[in-house]
């Protein structure tokens, strides 16, 4: 779930959002999600950034806009400047785009891939052009798009968007996509894992169906880099992090530090402009699944099938605590 919070005017027009005052909100919006909400309905997504509901708050989430008539159904609003906090969601097939403060049952948005289905995405709040949604597919393609275009858009299908094809020169096809991730600081700058334990790491403002390869990985279990070379190819870069899937992308605020997870067990953080592994740490067993840095940077947490939550200290280059999760392996 990725939660977006969308500006009133175009990135650079006007003051910056404020995000949702405190934890209450989120925590509401999951208990409509989950269906334990407050309120008498189930399944609950808000409608007050919608056009026939006065906009409520200054927050920044990715949503819809119009009146719902049902699930992904929106009508069309030409001068809609999605001022408001959506949440994004995936399901099957089907991108889903719905307001974080309506008490509505439907999502105000639902967007179809034809070539496949989505299963990661991220949203960028300083983008320049509009271009602030980036979605990854079970296919290794990656589609870019302006949330705010989408909303105003009464289709099913992505508008006025990039397709960047994951095939290399040879037509040969890539593993699925886990994860994407906007890099912070590095205007247009995105990186997508996929299942094959390979990041690739694009530039928005590229053609993305342009030809690209790299070099074949000889021994999986070693980190190997890989610059195109061409300057017109998209991708830019290949880095090789593991044998296995890379589960989870996270940047530091600076966008000086990426931190990845994957199925083979372990922690890694680089250094991302000087592309150099910083340090590393194991599970006490099985796969991370997920990883997130403090606001300050100075510290990561990593969770997985081990039950533990893990916290590690950039200072220190180790993990300095733990503590237990949940029991499914009890």
């Amino acid at each position: 779930m990725t939660v977006a919070y969308l500006k009133e005017k175009p990135v650079g027009q006007g003051s910056t959002p404020s995000t949702p005052s405190s934890s209450s909100g989120m925590r509401s919006a999951a208990a409509r999600l989950l269906g334990t909400g407050n309120g008498s309905r189930t399944l609950s997504f808000a409608g007050s950034n919608g056009v026939s509901r006065a906009v409520s708050g200054s927050s920044r989430v990715g949503g819809g806009v119009g009146t719902s008539t049902g699930v992904g159904g929106s009508q069309a609003v030409a001068n809609y400047d999605g001022k408001g906090t959506y949440i994004i969601f995936n399901t099957a097939d089907t991108l889903f785009i719905s307001d974080l403060n309506s008490h509505d049952k439907d999502p105000v948005k639902s967007i179809h891939f034809s070539n496949s289905n989505p299963v990661c995405h991220a949203f960028d709040s300083e983008a320049k052009d509009g271009h602030d949604v980036i979605v990854g597919l079970w296919s290794g393609d990656v589609y870019s798009m302006s949330l705010r275009q989408q909303l105003q858009d009464p289709g099913k299908k992505p508008v006025m968007s990039q397709h960047f094809i994951n095939k290399d020169k040879d037509g040969t096809a890539n593993s699925r996509c886990t994860c994407v991730a906007w890099v912070p600081e590095r205007e247009g700058i995105f990186v997508v894992s996929n299942a094959d334990g390979n990041l690739y790491v694009y530039d928005k403002s590229k053609d993305g169906s342009a030809d690209w390869a790299f070099p074949t990985v000889r021994d999986q279990n070693q980190l190997v880099i890989s610059h195109a070379k061409s300057n017109k190819s998209n991708p830019t870069a290949r880095w090789h992090i593991c044998q296995g899937a890379i589960n989870a992308i996270s940047f530091s605020p600076d966008g000086a530090y990426m931190a990845t997870v994957g199925r083979d067990g372990y922690l890694r953080v680089f250094d991302f402009a000087k592309e150099q592994l910083i340090f590393g740490g194991k599970s006490y067993y099985g796969a991370l699944l997920c990883c997130s840095w403090s606001a300050d940077g100075k510290y990561i947490l990593s969770g997985g099938e081990d039950d533990l939550v893990q916290v590690w200290s950039m200072d220190d280059r180790k993990m300095v605590a733990w503590g237990e999760g949940h029991t499914s392996w009890g």
